[in-house]
């Protein structure tokens, strides 16, 4: 434990405090919006707006595997799920105070709509399990698929690996993020079928990509000036597994 923790430490100390905040943001959001459903229109085919937030995350997750390592990028993702969970325990408080929310304010309907808005934010235990439980495993999974990649390609450098390692591990990683969420909550609790599980979890996966694919080039500029800075000075945190 002692040594995890000051792993943790050099981390939080040598990464900039702007991607990790980012990153951190990015989990807070995703795992707040995965309470509301896209209305898709398609039957078979379902959503959560977490999708809005989950793409940067998991670019966030490739620039610190692709300077720090797979194990310093996945120590990262469990503290943003220790602040996201912090989070949900200051929400929780929140929806248990007295009070009325400004949205309310439809006559009629205050006490309804205010005990909704109360539960959203306050959160629910499955949802903050199984999101919890979803990204943990993802984000292992996309850090160490990532530096695998890495290394079979190791001989080669530049844009092109990093585009390859960025693609496969975020492909992978959050269609297994949407289908472990899927089966523990939407399956469980609000009676998705198992078509909708999996067509959820590739559609999401699919959409992911394109982000990756817009957006690699900006992570790569920025994996190129975090490893400069670090080989420009004594950085504890190595890039190792």
């Amino acid at each position: 434990m002692k040594k995890l923790l000051i792993e943790l430490n050099d981390l939080l100390n040598n990464v900039p405090p702007l991607v990790l905040t980012l990153f951190t943001l990015c989990v807070v959001g995703m795992n707040l919006l995965a309470n509301k459903s896209i209305n898709t229109g398609i039957k078979w085919l379902a959503l959560d707006c977490g999708i809005l937030f989950s793409g940067l995350a998991f670019l966030s997750m490739d620039i610190l595997t692709h300077c720090y390592g797979p194990r310093a990028a996945t120590l990262a993702s469990l503290a943003a799920l220790a602040f996201n969970l912090l989070m949900a325990l200051v929400f929780f408080v929140a929806s248990r105070i007295p009070g009325v929310w400004g949205e309310s304010y439809v006559e009629g309907s205050e006490v309804i709509i205010n005990t909704a808005l109360n539960n959203t934010f306050g959160g629910t235990w499955f949802i903050i399990l199984g999101s919890s439980v979803a990204f943990a495993a993802s984000a292992a999974l996309n850090n160490f698929l990532n530096w695998g990649i890495g290394e079979r390609l190791q001989r080669k450098s530049g844009f092109g690996t990093f585009a390859i390692r960025s693609y496969v591990s975020t492909f992978l990683a959050q269609f297994t993020d949407n289908m472990v969420f899927a089966l523990m909550v939407s399956r469980v609790f609000f009676g998705w079928t198992l078509v909708q599980c999996v067509t959820c979890a590739l559609t999401g996966a699919l959409l992911e990509l394109l982000f990756e694919v817009f957006f690699s080039p900006v992570g790569y500029r920025i994996s190129k000036k975090l490893i400069s800075r670090r080989n420009g000075t004594s950085v504890p945190v190595e890039a190792t597994v």
